[in-house]
């Protein structure tokens, strides 16, 4: 089961570009879901919300709309003291998960998250603190990247995130690998020069894909879809809704 989405969807800069003018903002993610099969939900990391606010999500899509819940920052950055915080997510996404609505838990860490044992036991706590929870794990540090890691995650059922990033020294390369369930893949654009350095955070994901590189991952997810239960595929260069037309070109040229 494929599903095509955008990561986040609620962007002031959409309007004109995907959003009709005078759209009102409660009705974006409905009109969203006429196109899209997912949706990460990218709010989450910042702060927890009630479960009436993704119940309330739940109830504008279709029945077969999935969303993927990105863990909360203290959860995946910070890493202290948190055993609060992860109960406090869990129950929030209960709602979520009696409408059938619910894909996984993406938990992205920084690329200062290196594999190192403290890391590595870090990981397996995570793993325990959500339960039986689906969870992909999102590298950001190329030294994570062996096929002893692989192996590992398979032992935790712990998702692989493969990525399409910038081609920069230590970051993730275009691997793709299923350790898990869930099959996963993020576009967040080749903006190298903007990766490192930029003023605003949406400057780093400034980016339009050309048609042949995203040649380059059709066999991917394909094979990706044909090993996993569920494959998710987002487009994260949401800058003026270039997200969108990264999943319309994907989605024609997988057809």
């Amino acid at each position: 089961m494929l599903y095509m989405g955008t990561s986040g969807f609620s962007y002031d800069d959409w309007v004109g570009h995907f959003y009709p003018p005078g759209l009102p903002k409660r009705e974006w993610l409905v009109y969203y879901a006429r196109e899209f099969s997912t949706c990460e939900v990218n709010s989450t990391y910042y702060a927890i919300p009630r479960p009436s606010n993704l119940k309330a999500m739940a109830e504008k899509t279709g029945d077969d709309f999935q969303f993927v819940i990105k863990a909360n920052k203290e959860m995946t950055h910070q890493r202290e003291d948190n055993a609060e915080v992860f109960r406090n997510f869990c129950q929030v996404l209960e709602p979520m998960i009696d409408t059938g609505k619910f894909g996984c838990v993406l938990a992205q860490f920084p690329y200062s998250f290196r594999p190192d044992e403290q890391n590595r036991e870090y990981l397996r706590l995570f793993r325990e603190r959500v339960g039986e929870l689906p969870v992909v794990v999102e590298f950001r540090n190329a030294g994570w990247v062996s096929d002893s890691v692989f192996d590992w995650l398979r032992e935790l059922d712990m998702g692989f995130c493969c990525v399409d990033e910038p081609h920069l020294p230590n970051l993730m390369p275009p691997v793709a690998e299923v350790t898990s369930s869930i099959g996963y893949v993020r576009f967040h654009g080749r903006n190298a020069a903007r990766w490192w350095r930029h003023e605003h955070a949406y400057e780093r994901y400034d980016y339009t894909y050309s048609a042949e590189e995203l040649s380059e991952w059709l066999t991917r997810i394909k094979d990706l879809d044909e090993t996993a239960e569920k494959t998710f595929v987002f487009a994260n260069n949401h800058w003026q809704a270039q997200a969108v037309n990264t999943i319309r070109q994907l989605r024609l040229m997988l057809d």
